[in-house]
This record gives C-alpha cells, structure tokens and sequence, in this order.
C-alpha cells in the first residue's frame, strides 16, 4: 500500500513539472464567479474554494469581474479556470480546465470523485482533491518578449481642430520596384487640413503630453488624440473591454481608461504606478 502511494507522487510530480513550463507564460488565473455548469453564483462555494487553493499553491487568482488595468488590456496574461462537471445522481466528479485567450485548453487536472451525499461537502472534499495535480509545480510567473510590429496611422480631423499648413520645402525619399535605384521627388508646400502619417515610434511616444483637450480622431486601430496645434500627442489601441486602451508613453506601454467619468492614463516610472488625467474630445 505504501508503494503504491510513493508511486502516485511520483506521478503527481512529473505531471506538474511538466505543466509548470507552460503556466509560467501567464500572470493571472481568472476565477468565474458563476460556472456555466451552475444556476448560480459561487454555487457550493466552488468559486471561493478554487480562488483560494490556486492562492495557496502560488498562483495570482482573481475573480472574473475584479480584474486589474493590465489584464483588462490583455486578455492573454491570463488563463481563465473551466469547472469540468460530470456529477450522477450517485457521485462527485470534478476536474479543473486552464483556457487561454484564444479558447485553447492549456492545461487540464486529473479527475477527482467521491461519493459524499451532502453536495456541499462533496464539491469541498472533489476541489481539493483537484489541487493535487498543482503539488510540485514551483510557479513563478516569467513575461514573455514582446516584439511590437511597425504600423502605419492616417489622421482624420474633425470640424473644431485647425488645419495645418506647411511652411517649408520637404523631399520626400521615392523609392523604386527595385532596391538599386532611388529617387528624390520634390514637393511644393500645399495648405491641408491632415497631418501627415505618423510613425508609432516618433517623438511623441516619448515626450510629455500636452497640457488642454485632446481630440479623439478614429483609426483603424482605435484612436488618435491629438492637441489644437493640430499635433500626435498619443496613439489609442482598442482592446477587448469598453473604454480600455493600450499605449505607449514615455517610452513604456501604458494604458488609457475611463474611470467615474474621468480618462485616465497609467504608466510605470521607475517601478511605480502613476495616473495622470486626460481631457479627451471624443
């Protein structure tokens, strides 16, 4: 009997070194605060008893409705948790699923069952039976490099933002089919009510913002706020949650959110989080 239990851990472990490499790549375990399987929420405390033994075994749990700016911006930091439910009339079984953001199953428990009659106590006693598949793990959340791919924003103005006339000659380089030859083609100065093409990795990613409104102009992305110069103070990517947007200031990514009616943009220096307020124009 003895050896049968030594094997059983042994088996554990492996199982969990080898999904501890993947459970690495994400920050948060996003807890349902109501399972599909369940007419209610937190239905037999299942809710709280998985937040609370993914605590326990080192994991970042949070409930579904209380996420953080980061993850409200990027989904992908996180794996939300699937309650696996094949209950009978006669029996408890349980399993926990790991979703990424893209629906992808990443990570699955082992089962466990019992036959306790009073369902409260059987869903308490199958829950941490399932958290034996985390023993060994060692989670340490580790970031992934990420490699921002150039993109190309047009500025659209609306009624109330001034137009922009160039007062100086430019050449602008035109290149050819062919990577042997270049040439320069002359452009004389022309008044217009459009900024020109903007690069994500101008000054603007890392200057101050400008003081006053900022008007919100469409692109295909999201947004671009710009001030009454007209000038790109800051570019707005959507995300998948409402009045939440990614961004770069000051060199850093940065988020933009809407918060008791104000906009609001948060942003690391030096390791701590700082929030300025925006006046925006939408």
């Amino acid at each position: 009997m003895k050896s049968k239990f030594v094997y059983f851990v042994l088996i554990v472990l492996m199982f969990g070194s080898a999904a501890n490499a993947q459970l690495n790549d994400y920050k948060y375990i996003i807890v349902p605060k109501k399972f599909e399987e369940f007419r209610s929420e937190n239905l037999y405390q299942t809710s709280t008893l998985i937040k609370y033994y993914f605590e326990e075994n080192g994991f970042n749990a949070i409930y579904d409705d209380e996420m953080p700016v980061d993850l409200a911006g990027n989904r992908c930091l996180g794996l939300t948790v699937d309650l696996i439910d094949e209950s009978t009339m006669f029996s408890t079984k349980l399993a926990i699923a790991l979703i990424d953001c893209n629906n992808q199953e990443v990570f699955r428990s082992l089962e466990a069952k019992n036959r306790i009659k009073e369902y409260k106590e059987a869903y308490r006693d199958a829950i941490q039976n399932i958290f034996v598949s985390f023993v060994g793990m060692d989670y340490a959340y580790e970031p992934k490099e990420e490699v921002e791919e150039p993109a190309t924003i047009v500025v659209s103005f609306r009624n109330d933002v001034k137009s922009v006339k160039e007062e100086s000659n430019e050449h602008v380089l035109e290149q050819k089919a062919t990577t042997e030859e270049q040439v320069y083609k002359s452009i004389e100065p022309k008044p217009t009510n459009i900024v020109r093409e903007s690069n994500p990795t101008t000054e603007a990613d890392h200057a101050s913002l400008p003081e006053g409104l900022l008007y919100a102009q469409p692109t295909e992305n999201g947004y671009q706020l710009v001030d009454s110069t007209p000038k790109v103070a800051l570019r707005l990517e959507s995300t998948s949650m409402d009045n939440v947007f990614m961004t770069t200031y000051m060199g850093n990514n940065a988020v933009v959110f809407e918060k008791n009616g104000k906009w609001l943009l948060e942003y690391s220096d030096n390791g701590q989080k700082v929030q300025k307020e925006l006046q925006i124009k939408f």
